[in-house]
Order: structure tokens, then C-alpha cells, then sequence
């Protein structure tokens, strides 16, 4: 029997880490109830039902300053939605110690992808391709961190498409919101400052997992009692998380980013080790 009192608490901090480092949550919330014994198949459906929350409770302030490039976020969930729903039908067809697996692997390539880019504060994009800039795929926000307004511009946009299908397709399989893979994919393919890379995420990682959501709960795998402590902690912290986002340097969320993603990555590999087939 999980404690639900012990839970809500760590939510509260899976909340904060979610909504900083655009992860959504799922990404830390899954192992952990894995670690506490809940099986993979309900951890992962929980954790597309926490992505929401998080979700909700951090994406309304970072609109509101400017944080979050909803044009971008649009044009990106077209492709997110389907792989999410294609993901959730799959995960209810193979084996649960394979998802431990696919877990890792799939955080494996943010890490890696990211981890050469761990100094630089802002990307540089000198021209954009021509699906990009058709479409206004740019921004601006004010970086309290460097005391000054930071305009970009996004480039990439079909093969940042295609990226963010297999985000989708892994959001729906692991129930983590693919933050990790879409961040990651925000940043190297799209060339998106760290900041907006997160709070972007962030507010695709509701859609996406609404999308997967519908699979889970037709199945049965959604339990309410499991879900509404964790949905309360996440939530919080995920509000709090929002409000002081902007104070952390990109350099600083990157780091933290890839710290989360490195512990989960281990947790992941043992635990599909040591599950049964």
C-alpha cells in the first residue's frame, strides 16, 4: 500500500522540477512510483494523468509573460497528439519489463544530445529555412536572469515536426510527457533558448497527454485514488516552479535538466534488470 500522505508531499517537488525543467513531471513521477511498487503499466498511466496537471498549473503563468511561444507550441501538437495516441495503444500490447527499457533509451538521447551544449546561454539562429519563416515561428521574452529581452528566432520546422511525432509516440508508450525528448528536440532541431524550450514544453505536454489519457482509462489503468494525491502535489509545485523559473540563468535550467534525467535514466535500467518477464 503507497503511502498517499508521503506521496502528495514529493509531489509537490516533482511538481517544481517539472514546471523548471519542462519535463512535466511524468518523467520523475513514473519512476518513482515504480520504486515504491506500483506496476509500470498504472505508473506510466498515472504519470500521463500527473503530466496534465503539471501542465495546467505552470502553463497559464508562463503565457502570461511571455515565457511560452504558443505559436510554436500549435504548430508542434499537431504531431505530438497522434504519436501520443499511437504510443498508449502499444503500451497496453507488450511486456512491461521492455518499457523500463524504453525508458532509459529514450532519456538516453536527450541526455546525450544535450550534454555538449551544457555552456552555451542562447542559441544563434542567422536565417531561418522557409517552412519556418512562412509560418512566424519567432519570439521574444524578457530574461530576468540577464536583465534584458531576448528575441529568436526558430528554424527546422518539418524536422522538428517528425521529432516531436516520436516525442508523442514515447509520451503515450512511457506516460513521462516526453519533456525530456521534445525539450531536447526544442533545443537542438528548432535552436529555442532554454527557457522557452521548458515553458513551451510544458504546455504541449497537456495535449499530448489528454490525447494518451483516453487510451489508458478505456483500459483500466487509470486508478483515482492513486491519481488525485499526486494530481494535488504536482500541481502546486508546478505553480510555484513557474513563478520562479525566470530568475535561473538557461545555463542553470540546462544543468538541472540533465541531472533529473541522468537519475532517472538509472533508476529505469535497474529496475527493468530486476523486473520478471
Amino acid at each position: 500500500m503507497v503511502n498517499l500522505p508521503l506521496l502528495m508531499v514529493l509531489s509537490f517537488f516533482v511538481g517544481i522540477l517539472g514546471a523548471l525543467t519542462g519535463l512535466g513531471g511524468g518523467s520523475i513521477i513514473v519512476p518513482l512510483l515504480t520504486l515504491l511498487g506500483v506496476p509500470i503499466k498504472y505508473a506510466i498511466s498515472t504519470g500521463m494523468m500527473i503530466c496534465i496537471a503539471t501542465s495546467s498549473g505552470s502553463s497559464a503563468s508562463y503565457v502570461e509573460r511571455e515565457l511560452t511561444n504558443v505559436r510554436v507550441a500549435m504548430y508542434l501538437e499537431m504531431f505530438t497528439v497522434v504519436g501520443g495516441i499511437a504510443g498508449a495503444v502499444i503500451t497496453t500490447l507488450i511486456s512491461a519489463k521492455l518499457l523500463y527499457f524504453f525508458f532509459a533509451a529514450f532519456l538516453m538521447t536527450s541526455f546525450l544530445g544535450l550534454r555538449g551544449y551544457l555552456g552555451k546561454e542562447l542559441p544563434e539562429v542567422e536565417r531561418q529555412d522557409r517552412v519556418s519563416a512562412w509560418l512566424d515561428l519567432k519570439g521574444s521574452y524578457y530574461d530576468e536572469a540577464l536583465a534584458r529581452r531576448v528575441e529568436y528566432k526558430v528554424t527546422n520546422a518539418i524536422p522538428g515536426g517528425l521529432g516531436m511525432f516520436v516525442a508523442g509516440l514515447a509520451a503515450g508508450m512511457l506516460g513521462i510527457g516526453a519533456g525530456a525528448f521534445k525539450v531536447a528536440v526544442q533545443e537542438l532541431l528548432l535552436k529555442m533558448p532554454s527557457k522557452v524550450s521548458s515553458t513551451t514544453s510544458n504546455f504541449i505536454i497537456g495535449m499530448t497527454a489528454l490525447a494518451g489519457t483516453t487510451v489508458y482509462l478505456t483500459r483500466g489503468f487509470i486508478h483515482l485514488d492513486l491519481v488525485a494525491p499526486i494530481a494535488v502535489g504536482t500541481t502546486l509545485g508546478a505553480m510555484l516552479g513557474s513563478r520562479i523559473l525566470n530568475r535561473f540563468r538557461n545555463v542553470t535550467i540546462r544543468y538541472l535538466f540533465l541531472a533529473v534525467v541522468l537519475y532517472v535514466i538509472v533508476q529505469m535500467i535497474y529496475k527493468g534488470v530486476m523486473a520478471p518477464w
